[in-house]
């Protein structure tokens, strides 16, 4: 990914495009010394009208309760926000790219209540393909459950998604790969299935679409919202519940779905086979509508396309 970043010109920082290398931040930083930052990750598709992205808004309505949750006033409109994502896919005139919204805490304090740090605002975007690899969307991963667990309620603030907490999913990830798996999925601190390294996790039986209730240990993930409602558009029952880690292994499939990930069937688990090892039919038929809607080669009928 590092190559194509180079490729890459404009980073829109505290309400001016700059360029790509002059966008930088101090290192004693309080984000670089503690992870004081939120972000958001937002798909731009290529479609036949030009540039689209994805459930912009809802994105950033997030990233301003972020900002909220973690005490940090970003000095800028969620509209205004808005407006720079727009301005900085088409100043790097992409047709698709990922987009990464970012607030933070900059060069000041050095203690734990960093009043006179100042907040800073910075919006990238750059080209990033398939997150699993394109063959993944057809045949599935293979995924392990992590040794490391999600946090406690009450710990970190999940419902945020600050750079912090991925210290984490980072540990999940790099253990999955060490191991030989594409992923993984974490239980929460009751053992009890939460998400993957960065994304949500579902699970189908006897034609009902299950996944983890929102419940202090998870994102609640803007993807995982359009796939509910893709489902229940589709006739499908869903079910926002507590899971324990068995079901993985006797689902009739399983499948993450993420804004990087976007809807990834999931072959196997513990080298436990789910299903006939590889996408099931409800898997592809709600990867076919989100990609469809996503793409603009299916009607938008939920609102969820910016045009660029």
């Amino acid at each position: 990914m590092a190559a194509k970043l180079v490729d890459v010109k404009w980073i829109w920082k505290e309400g001016e495009l700059v360029p790509w290398w002059e966008a930088n931040v101090h290192i004693l930083s309080i984000a670089v010394q503690f992870g004081a930052s939120v972000f958001e990750g937002i798909r731009c598709y290529k479609t036949p009208d030009g540039p689209a992205i994805f459930r912009l808004d809802e994105h950033l309505r997030r990233l301003v309760d972020s900002c909220r949750i973690y005490r940090m006033e970003m000095g800028y409109s969620q509209d205004e926000i808005r407006q720079a994502c727009l301005d900085t896919v088409r100043k790097n005139e992409l047709q698709e790219a990922y987009v990464r919204p970012m607030v933070l805490r900059g060069y000041g304090d050095a203690g734990m209540a960093p009043i006179h740090s100042p907040i800073e605002t910075y919006i990238a975007c750059w080209p990033w393909g398939t997150y699993l690899g394109v063959e993944a969307l057809r045949t599935g991963v293979d995924a392990r459950v992590a040794g490391w667990n999600r946090p406690a309620p009450n710990t970190f603030p999940t419902l945020a998604k600050a750079a912090g907490h991925y210290n984490n999913a980072m540990l999940i990830k790099m253990e999955a790969v060490a191991d030989g798996y594409a992923e993984a999925i974490a239980l929460g601190p009751d053992g009890l299935v939460s998400e993957g390294s960065g994304q949500n996790v579902f699970l189908v039986r006897d034609g009902t679409i299950y996944t983890p209730a929102v419940d202090g240990t998870l994102l609640h993930g803007i993807t995982r919202g359009a796939i509910l409602q893709i489902a229940q558009d589709l006739g499908y029952q869903t079910s926002e519940t507590r899971i324990p880690r068995e079901a993985l292994y006797t689902a009739d499939e399983l499948f993450y779905g993420g804004t990087a990930t976007e809807v990834t069937p999931i072959r196997s688990v513990d080298r436990i086979q789910i299903g006939s090892g590889t996408g099931g039919p409800i898997t592809l038929a709600i990867q076919e509508r989100f990609l469809g809607i996503a793409r603009g080669e299916l009607p938008d009928t939920h609102g969820w396309l910016t045009r660029v």
